[in-house]
């Protein structure tokens, strides 16, 4: 079993990797897109599903930071 400094240090590495990934995919995103509208590259297919990727890795992001936030609150309206 880990103790709750290794359990609070484990998720606080995990947050920090989603949110590295979210960030990545919104530069993945942004650099395509940029390179699509200076004609560097011109699968319009490749940009769309990366812009697609990075909409959909953050509002995935923010469902699980909404349901972390309700089952927070939830565990402090429990009586101890």
């Amino acid at each position: 079993m880990n103790s709750p400094g290794e359990a609070q240090a484990n998720f606080s590495n995990m947050l920090k990797g989603a949110i590295e990934n979210v960030n990545n995919a919104q530069l993945a995103s942004d650099q395509k897109t940029d390179a699509l509208a200076q004609g560097k590259i011109d699968d319009l297919h490749d940009v769309m599903i990366t812009a697609q990727k990075a909409s959909i890795t953050l509002e995935t992001t923010v469902q699980v930071q909404r349901k972390a936030i309700d089952a927070y609150n939830e565990i402090m309206r429990m009586q101890v």
